[in-house]
């Protein structure tokens, strides 16, 4: 008897828990009926990738010691590092990196694990090519720098839906003056600081036996 009042009560439990699901589902699908359609002018319009987007890697020949340890943690042992042992100074001596990036998984573990921080993830996302093996990348190819969308020229930034403003449904509607997605590391290290040096000046101000700031 216990046991057939149980399968009663997980079932009644499982049939409010999936209306409930499926309540949010279809409040999504309303709230974007009501939104008019945006489109994006690409290539004249791009969307700005967010600070943390994992594009193409940025390799820089000169900090490489030919540890290799990118090899050991990518997942697919994807880097290939050419190098050679001299024998006078004992040392390592790279010859060529290259990544495949029509193998490339875009994990960030190469970039999360370099010892001496030689590689960094970019925004570049066109990595579209008519031969397959034009994606493998050599050390001259993974050492130049890509145009972000919010310094080119010639394209207008658009946010996407979800980092626009509070209010703001259309990515043309934005201001000029608020190109990024959100703030960069080093604006939120500024403005941690003068947060921090106005709450030290306001504790620092005292009253006096009689009553008075000091």
């Amino acid at each position: 008897m216990f046991g057939f009042l149980k399968k009663v009560a997980d079932y009644t439990r499982d049939a409010r828990d999936s209306a409930k699901y499926l309540a949010q589902g279809l409040s999504v699908t309303f709230d974007h009926m009501r939104r008019r359609p945006i489109t994006v002018q690409y290539p004249y319009e791009k969307l700005i990738p967010s600070e943390r987007y994992r594009g193409r890697i940025h390799y820089e020949f000169d900090k490489c010691i030919a540890c290799e340890v990118c090899v050991r943690v990518c997942p697919i042992n994807l880097p290939v590092v050419d190098w050679v042992m001299n024998k006078q100074t004992k040392k390592k001596e790279l010859r060529n990196y290259s990544i495949d990036f029509g193998v490339c998984i875009f994990c960030g573990n190469c970039v999360e694990y370099c010892p001496t921080n030689c590689l960094s993830m970019t925004e570049e996302y066109e990595l579209s090519a008519f031969d397959r093996h034009s994606l493998n990348f050599d050390n001259v190819a993974l050492g130049r720098l890509p145009t972000n969308v919010t310094t080119d020229p010639s394209v207008q930034p658009l946010r996407e839906l979800a980092y626009l403003p509070k209010g703001v449904m259309d990515p043309h509607d934005v201001p000029k003056d608020l190109p990024r997605v959100g703030e960069l590391p080093e604006n939120v290290l500024k403005r941690i600081a003068t947060e921090e040096a106005k709450g030290g000046q306001s504790n620092s101000v005292q009253l006096n036996p009689d009553g008075d700031a000091s």
